[in-house]
């Protein structure tokens, strides 16, 4: 439960769940990270994840660049998305069984599938609601994918299961509102073409 929600929350932003698992690994016990996923800890990758976050931000909140982005963030977020559920499994596994950490492909090939759906979902809806609302709602939408994914990555890792229902709730309405604003723009394609109909 723990990687689905990490591996969620990276489909929405590919930085946000690993600068959370290494600032807690490196300022706290809540998290171990296993030595093979070190690098998550190191400063330098982490001021590297601050800096891409930073530019993720602003990048994001503005309309058709942030088509751009989201272009560029199919290879990232499920890549992401592979890292922290292997990450976090693997530290799961520390204590009992090795049967995941010998075949830790598993653990990648989930997190980057989960990952890779939430980011299709996204990059679904972003342009159905940049064109309804004339680009006003990319960053007010921008913003609430960003909290979302900091939460989910907290809750992952300290309540797992409120993370793992969360994300249910969140696909259930990401689907509705999907379809929701595709009947809406059907409807203005046809009445915009049944008032530019030709005359009688």
């Amino acid at each position: 439960m723990t990687g689905l929600g990490l591996s969620a929350a990276a489909g929405l932003n590919a930085y946000i769940p690993i600068l959370v698992i290494g600032l807690l690994d490196r300022y706290s016990d809540v998290v171990t990270v296993p030595a093979e996923f070190s690098w998550m800890t190191n400063g330098w990758a982490l001021a590297t994840v601050a800096v891409l976050l930073a530019a993720e931000v602003v990048l994001d909140k503005i309309a058709v660049v942030d088509h751009v982005n989201d272009a560029i963030q199919t290879f990232v977020r499920p890549a992401a998305g592979g890292a922290v559920f292997a990450a976090s499994n693997a530290a799961a596994q520390l204590d009992s069984s090795a049967f995941m950490r010998e075949h830790s492909w598993i653990g990648w090939t989930l997190g980057m599938a989960v990952a890779l759906v939430v980011h299709a979902t996204k990059a679904s809806v972003r342009p159905v609601v940049n064109g309804g609302t004339m680009g006003t709602g990319t960053p007010v939408v921008s913003t609430v994918e960003d909290t979302i994914s900091l939460g989910m990555s907290l809750l992952a890792i300290l309540l797992p299961v409120v993370a793992l229902i969360l994300l249910i709730i969140l696909v259930y309405v990401a689907m509705r509102l999907l379809r929701r604003l595709r009947a809406r723009r059907r409807r203005r394609r046809q009445r915009t073409a049944a008032h530019s109909g030709p005359s009688p």
